[in-house]
């Protein structure tokens, strides 16, 4: 028994000891809980992380799947796919979270960046529920998100109506964002499911004209924008490079989380030569995540960074190295600071 204790020690030391330095990545979007708010401990992703990963983001989902008898009898919904009942948002996640976090030993906090996502980003009284976390458990959320506004077969689901890009309760929380130093990671689509009026992507000026609004918020774009059903078209990385260069929009960085993203990325080499080029030439704007939603086992928290090998040879080192790690710390290191010293600044009030 006393051997079988030691080892478990040595196994939680191993997990909070593993330096930054010598990690393959960091994980700038992962999911602890599933769409029914089951998932993992902290503990538990830790274990998956191992030795692979140094640091990552901390949250769950902000969608509950609502298990509706009249629909759907016994069978239990896991996923938003399972049924045609609605979702709705349950802001417990977030006090999930941060107690999974207050049970870490501090070394082991040190390895997460907590994150606040259960609020409905239509309602303007969200902001309070965004401070009420920091002001609630001061010192552990970094950011909030992952959020939708626009998101496929998501959106159409949700109780209470479908969130805009043009909604004053979003600019509310990017204002907030803003003032308070929280990252911010927002998925939004750049285009509906059905073909697009014309050419442009239909969510992409508002998109723009949106985020030019709120240059004090530190954003990042998941998945580029696109998803299951909104595919990326022939444009797609000519738009995302237009994106990148322009000046109004330099406080935006990218994600290409998701191993749907990589099968996009890398299915051809003519895909791999434009997704490459456009990495290197922007390595400090793009940022990689796992995506992964409560992995079973560190094989299959694994698999999109593996599925993206062919990706990491085509870029250079340093692209890559910031793609992996040095981008997720800059900003992370960053806005932990800037909330630090609001919340050290407001609970004084």
């Amino acid at each position: 028994m006393k051997k079988l204790w030691m080892l478990i020690l040595a196994g939680v030391l191993l997990c909070a000891a593993v330096p930054a330095g010598s990690a393959e990545f960091h994980d700038g979007h992962v999911h602890l809980t599933n769409y029914i708010q089951r998932g993992l401990t902290a503990q538990e992703m830790l274990e998956r992380m191992g030795d692979m990963v140094g640091r990552s983001v901390l949250f769950g989902l902000p969608l509950q799947q609502k298990w509706d008898d009249s629909l759907d009898g016994d069978r239990a919904p896991s996923y938003y796919l399972h049924s045609d009942a609605e979702l709705y948002y349950s802001s417990f996640t977030d006090a999930m979270i941060a107690e999974e976090f207050r049970k870490l030993a501090p070394k082991q906090q040190k390895r997460f960046d907590p994150m606040i996502t259960g609020f409905n980003p239509t309602d303007r009284y969200a902001v309070d529920h965004i401070r009420r976390c920091l002001l609630m458990y001061p010192g552990v959320f970094t950011g909030i998100g992952e959020f939708s506004i626009n998101k496929e077969f998501v959106s159409p689901k949700i109780a209470g109506g479908k969130a805009s890009l043009r909604d004053r309760a979003f600019h509310d929380i990017l204002t907030f964002a803003g003032e308070s130093g929280l990252v911010v990671l927002l998925h939004t689509d750049i285009s509906t499911i059905i073909s697009p009026l014309g050419d442009k992507p239909a969510f992409l000026d508002d998109l723009k004209t949106a985020l030019r609004q709120h240059k004090d918020a530190v954003i990042i774009w998941a998945h580029t924008g696109v998803g299951r059903a909104v595919k990326p078209t022939k444009d797609h990385v000519k738009l995302l490079r237009e994106f990148l260069e322009d000046p109004s929009l330099s406080h935006v960085s990218m994600d290409i989380s998701w191993d749907l993203v990589a099968q996009y990325v890398t299915e051809s080499k003519e895909s791999l030569k434009e997704w490459s080029g456009l990495i290197n030439d922007h390595r400090d704007r793009i940022l990689f995540g796992t995506d992964a939603v409560a992995p079973k086992n560190q094989e299959a928290y694994l698999k999109t960074y593996h599925d993206y090998e062919p990706l990491w040879k085509k870029l250079d080192k340093k692209a890559a190295d910031l793609v992996k790690k040095g981008n997720y710390e800059r900003i992370f290191d960053a806005g932990a600071k800037k909330v630090r010293a609001w919340e050290a600044k407001n609970l004084k009030k």
